[in-house]
């Protein structure tokens, strides 16, 4: 004979393990969801969803959010309309717009993505093509303080590594004036002032040709198939759908420059003058170098080199310091200034 209270007992079990377990419908993977809805996260990274989508003048939806996100269409639905209740959000029938708090939050998330960009540039080894990704799952986790922080450590940088402007912490971006590339008048030489680094694809494309920030570049061709252009002495031949990821602006008259030399060309004994420091050295390390006393017109002197070649201490206003090679390339020196 079945034990009756057995069976019983154990499809009782089984009923309520599938209440909790059932994937995407059961208890706990609704109260996980509903959870992911609430973080902080999830709600950031809607509200870049929408910001971006208004500046590219298209409307967002539950849809276009659900996709982003990598949620469902209902729990997309679930969380616009908590943030329009949040103050957020308004969603109506036109689509999913920022509030004006959305877009004052949405521009911190923005300040937040550019600061660590411009950190992780200045700072690590990590190439241009990766610092998207990683600032990404970086720019949720600062509070405002610490990121006021973060900007004084940078000394207030205005641009990212990609040339978009960094907002301040009132939540003022500053107006772009740049022009695509596709735009630029043939035969008027410009400056690159920003390349998009998404999708990365292009971003790669872009970087093999060893176009960069700062590139002067004319224009010799302009066509619906291709642009071609010449920069560092040599012709790029780009596809419109590239170049578009370029934007410009009229290149600067510059007078030329100096012939300065590099703080590693000097040997141990010999004294020169700091004459000023590389453009590439930016961010934390150019505020070490002030810092340690290495401004424009001091004297500075190897005095001992490592058994291994670095690092070299050198002599900056009767104090020694130690600088690797990578370091002392970024200090330009005149030998016949001492």
């Amino acid at each position: 004979m079945p034990d009756w209270n057995t069976l019983l007992i154990g499809s009782a079990l089984l009923l309520l393990l599938a209440l909790l377990l059932w994937p995407e419908h059961g208890l706990y993977f609704r109260w996980r969801g509903r959870r992911r809805l609430d973080s902080r996260e999830t709600i950031e990274d809607a509200l870049m969803h929408v910001h971006q989508r208004q500046r590219e003048r298209r409307a967002a939806s539950t849809l276009s959010l659900a996709d982003t996100l990598g949620i469902s269409a209902r729990n997309a639905l679930a969380l616009a309309q908590d943030m329009e209740a949040k103050g957020l959000l308004t969603v109506s029938s036109d689509g999913i717009r920022l509030s004006s708090e959305g877009h004052r939050w949405a521009l911190q998330v923005v300040r937040a993505h550019r600061l660590f960009e411009r950190y992780l540039a200045d700072e690590t080894s990590l190439p241009l093509e990766e610092l998207h990704q990683h600032a990404h799952r970086l720019e949720h986790k600062l509070s405002p303080q610490e990121l006021d922080k973060l900007e004084a450590d940078l000394g207030y940088p205005t641009v990212d590594p990609h040339g978009d402007p960094i907002p301040t912490a009132d939540g003022v971006l500053p107006v772009d004036d740049s022009q695509s590339l596709l735009e630029w008048l043939p035969g008027t030489p410009a400056q690159i002032v920003h390349i998009e680094d998404e999708p990365p694809q292009v971003f790669a494309q872009i970087l093999a040709e060893g176009l960069t920030l700062g590139t002067v570049v004319t224009v010799v061709e302009s066509t619906p198939t291709r642009i071609v252009f010449e920069a560092n002495d040599g012709e790029h031949v780009l596809a419109p759908v590239v170049a578009d990821n370029i934007s410009v602006r009229e290149a600067p008259e510059t007078a030329p420059a100096p012939s300065f030399e590099r703080l590693t060309t000097l040997k141990v004994g010999q004294k020169a003058r700091v004459m000023a420091l590389d453009d590439i050295c930016q961010g934390l390390t150019r505020r070490r170098f002030l810092d340690l006393g290495i401004t424009p017109g001091v004297l500075i002197e190897p005095v001992m080199q490592s058994a291994f070649g670095e690092p070299t201490a050198y002599r900056v206003r009767d104090t020694l310091i130690a600088l690797r090679q990578e370091q002392s390339d970024m200090i330009l020196i005149d030998k016949n200034g001492r």
